[in-house]
């Protein structure tokens, strides 16, 4: 269950205006027992105004009687207020008002869980800003002295799959990394072959043309010979 809007000032309103046990108030309001005692006794929260869960759309007078009449039973949150978690869920896009307060502890409980994930991903997991991100990382966030995490499942903020795919999405992937090194010996290999077919043809083209020089070396001295020998008959 999702903690009402300023929990500590509507577990003030309930005290005052409710006959409602603490232990109720403490379930609703996720706040410890003993520290709704200390509110009713007027030992905490005395400067705290109270804020009514009924004009939020969160509580009806009819729960609120039920629960009064029934000591054992718990409030439960309004139809309207579970339909809009529900529609969250799927979409991601309409949030309750106790949704959108609980964004900076869900963000403060991703950070000590998963120091892995980039504040890209916190953002769409959480809908947040990377400024928010970073003020909570630095402690300089305004609400930074009370803020305690808060699962962002529990609270309807995301999905456990969603956090499973984003710590999977932000592992190193080795296996790029050796194609890439295989790369340049591939390359290597193929400049090695075409140099070794380029080679024998060279060869060819050197004895091609050197043969032909030595015939014409070799018939040049008997074709002088022999026109001597008829210069010799002749006379």
């Amino acid at each position: 269950m999702t903690a009402p809007l300023m929990p500590r000032a509507t577990a003030v309103w309930l005290v005052e205006n409710t006959t409602l046990t603490f232990r109720q108030i403490s379930v609703f309001c996720e706040i410890h027992e003993l520290e709704i005692q200390a509110i009713a006794d007027g030992d905490v929260s005395s400067n705290i105004r109270g804020l009514s869960p009924i004009d939020n759309g969160q509580l009806t007078w009819e729960e609120i009687r039920r629960c009064e009449a029934d000591n054992k039973a718990n409030l439960e949150i309004c139809q309207m207020e579970r339909n809009v978690k529900a529609m969250n869920a799927k979409a991601k896009k309409v949030l309750s008002p106790s949704q959108r307060q609980d964004k900076p502890a869900a963000v403060l409980w991703i950070i000590k869980n998963y120091p892995d994930l980039k504040d890209s991903q916190i953002c769409k997991l959480i809908g947040t800003t990377k400024p928010t991100i970073e003020a909570i990382r630095n402690g300089t966030h305004k609400d930074s002295a009370v803020l305690r995490p808060k699962n962002p499942v529990t609270i309807g903020l995301c999905a456990e799959a969603d956090i499973e795919k984003a710590l999977l999405a932000a592992q190193p992937k080795p296996v790029k990394e050796k194609k890439a090194k295989k790369a340049p010996a591939k390359k290597a290999a193929s400049q090695k072959t075409a140099k070794a077919k380029k080679e024998p043809k060279a060869k060819k083209e050197t004895k091609a043309k050197a043969a032909p020089k030595k015939t014409t070396a070799k018939k040049a001295p008997a074709k002088k010979a022999a026109s001597k020998k008829t210069a010799t008959a002749k006379k």
